[in-house]
């Protein structure tokens, strides 16, 4: 099982990229509903990045973007936990992002649902709650790069495998989380993500 993150994708963000930017995450890196995160030592500046996140249905390697949909039947959302003072450093010095990006318990996941109750998928709205607080909410039909042309390009590269997870980018937000911070998340009015920070 592999998690796979789109690095920017909603307009505003990344536009004029001519093909989805990835990185990849470790197992090590989950974190479940309602498993409270813990602030890494190696970071003051944590920035929760809120993405749709599809759970990939059976195996699969150089898919058409025709038949990508047959790829994923659920969808949850999940939190990006990026330690954004560190990943300023990487990008400066040229390192590799894993100690920003990649940590463990860095990517949080909600519980998923089947794409058939969803009445209009190409119209999913999603949003970021933080103590009770409406901080972000965007819907897919802003994203630069649909799910079947995100499953498409990586597929050149990995092979999906049943199970993996699929991040599929987040809005721009700028908020850093404290000790305390309640964070929720929906995807339309249905809560599927909550968990405290510690």
């Amino acid at each position: 099982m592999k998690i796979i993150c789109i690095e920017n994708n909603y307009a505003k963000t990344k536009e004029g990229e001519k093909d989805p930017i990835f990185f990849l995450k470790p197992d090590s890196s989950i974190s479940k509903n309602k498993e409270p995160f813990f602030i890494p030592e190696h970071s003051k500046k944590i920035i929760p990045r809120i993405n749709i996140v599809l759970k990939i249905c059976k195996l699969g390697k150089n898919i058409q973007e025709k038949f990508a949909y047959t790829y994923y039947n659920e969808i949850g959302v999940g939190i990006d936990m990026e330690a954004t003072d560190t990943l300023e450093y990487c990008k400066i010095n040229g390192l590799p992002w894993e100690t920003a990006k990649a940590f463990d318990s860095s990517a949080h996941i909600s519980e998923f649902i089947s794409i058939k109750k969803i009445e209009n998928i190409s119209n999913l709205s999603f949003s970021l709650f933080i103590n009770g607080k409406c901080m972000i909410k965007s819907n897919i039909s802003k994203m630069i790069f649909s799910f079947d042309e995100i499953i498409s390009h990586i597929s050149k590269f990995h092979v999906l495998k049943m199970g993996d997870y699929i991040f599929t980018g987040s809005p721009i937000f700028n908020y850093t989380v404290d000790i305390n911070d309640k964070i929720e998340c929906f995807i339309n009015d249905q809560k599927l993500l909550w968990f405290t920070v510690k």
